[in-house]
């Protein structure tokens, strides 16, 4: 199967360096995205997000005439999704939000036409594939599909979750494996030789299903080792005992490999994918929704040890944290335990708190006028200087060193 045009739907932290690489290859790539800036900047042949390597690749290809984007649907011969997936908590659960799937699903139905092939990157719970297959029937009547005509359908439908570290997108997008999910024996076919064209892993074929799963499990099995981590820090700080000191030793073990804690978990894969298995297997996914906890509860931890070291210190003490992103060396920072920390000290302090995040120009809407987005020279000087994420900005700079200031250090910059 050959593709002369693709759309990638969504151009955030994954479907524009996905959209990059492509056009790199000399595919016509037509980007759609709602945020009408980000259009514009693309088209501009500049980046609206911080990913290495990702402003050489995007300038290059609008320059070459390979990207493009634009805020309406346009005619393609595959389309690949990648909106955000979050969830929605109430009080019982939290439970997976396709809105924006549907959205995009409708949103291109108007342009399909027979033989296109239509990929759900999106992380999504099992069934999600098969609900947006749905979705286009229900817009698209005068074409056929996989869960009514199988291997004979119009439309191909697969879902192919991306596996990628933030930071090093543009390789791993390459390099890495990748599980392609169809519903039918055809339509993983079909996906298969589109991402022949960029990907240098393996393609390896199953079923929608287990496509969704396999996604779900990955990032399942790094909560429940992060949340280890997280737990043994916890009672470390109980017992006196330096928890970085401990995992080091401890891993010398020729079978032993601690993850590092932390202030919590953030990120749209690991903070959220645990809980798409929690919502659709309840009463079986308890180590799961435990380690999920147990994350979850980690920030709070993090903000009384700030609340004991604020009561020790006169009225006007001030508050240095350092970092607001979910992971070193990025500027993303959704569901960021950072994030949610400093937001709770602004309103718990207000206008004591100091923020370096030498990935931002700005501070979010959540902070902005409540916190002060400082250097670090001016930071280090704070009475309560607070680590929260390992930028390698913060590693290659000196540790306070003030005799008055208090020093919590939730990553092991300064205190291994």
């Amino acid at each position: 199967m050959t593709f002369d045009r693709i759309c990638i739907v969504g151009l955030g932290y994954i479907g524009l360096p996905t959209a990059a690489l492509f056009a790199l290859r000399g595919i016509d790539v037509v980007g759609l995205d709602i945020n009408t800036d980000a259009v514009e900047r693309i088209n501009r042949g500049e980046t609206h997000i911080v990913e290495p390597g990702l402003d050489d690749a995007v300038r290059r290809s609008v320059r070459n005439g390979t990207l493009r984007a634009t805020t309406e649907p346009e005619p393609a011969d595959a389309f690949l999704i990648a909106v955000p997936t979050p969830f929605l908590s109430n009080r019982n659960a939290k439970l997976p939000d396709l809105s924006y799937v549907e959205a995009a699903a409708r949103s291109i139905a108007p342009v399909l036409k027979a033989g296109d092939l239509v990929i759900l990157e999106s992380t999504s719970p099992v069934g999600a594939t098969e609900q947006m297959a749905e979705w286009l029937a229900s817009e698209r009547p005068d074409l056929s599909f996989p869960q009514t005509h199988g291997e004979d359908s119009d439309i191909r439908v697969v879902h192919c979750p991306e596996r990628i570290l933030p930071g090093h997108a543009l390789r791993e997008l390459v390099t890495n494996d990748r599980v392609i999910g169809g519903m039918t024996r055809a339509c993983a076919a079909a996906a298969r030789d589109l991402y022949r064209c960029v990907v240098e892993g393996e393609c390896i074929e199953t079923d929608a299903r287990t496509a969704e799963m396999a996604k779900l499990t990955e990032n399942s099995f790094r909560d429940v080792n992060i949340a280890f981590a997280n737990e043994l820090s916890v009672i470390c700080s109980k017992l006196g005992i330096n928890v970085w000191e401990l995992i080091r030793l401890t891993n010398r073990h020729p079978r032993v490999n601690i993850l590092q804690p932390g202030p919590g978990v953030g990120g749209h894969c690991i903070a959220v994918d645990p809980w798409f298995i929690v919502a659709q297997a309840p009463e079986e996914a308890k180590l799961i929704r435990a380690a999920r906890e147990t994350n979850d509860s980690k920030p709070e931890w993090v903000l009384d040890k700030i609340r004991d070291a604020v009561a020790e210190k006169p009225d006007s003490a001030k508050i240095s944290c350092f970092g607001l992103a979910f992971k070193p060396d990025i500027d993303d920072l959704r569901e960021s335990p950072a994030l949610e920390i400093v937001s709770r000290l602004v309103q718990e302090y207000p206008g004591r708190v100091s923020v370096v995040e030498p990935h931002i120009e700005e501070l979010p809407p959540c902070l902005n006028g409540s916190a002060a987005l400082v250097p670090i020279r001016e930071a280090i000087d704070a009475e309560i200087c607070v680590m929260l994420v390992d930028h390698s900005h913060f590693r290659n700079s000196p540790p306070p060193n003030g005799q008055n200031t208090t020093v919590i250090d939730t990553r092991g910059v300064w205190l291994r």
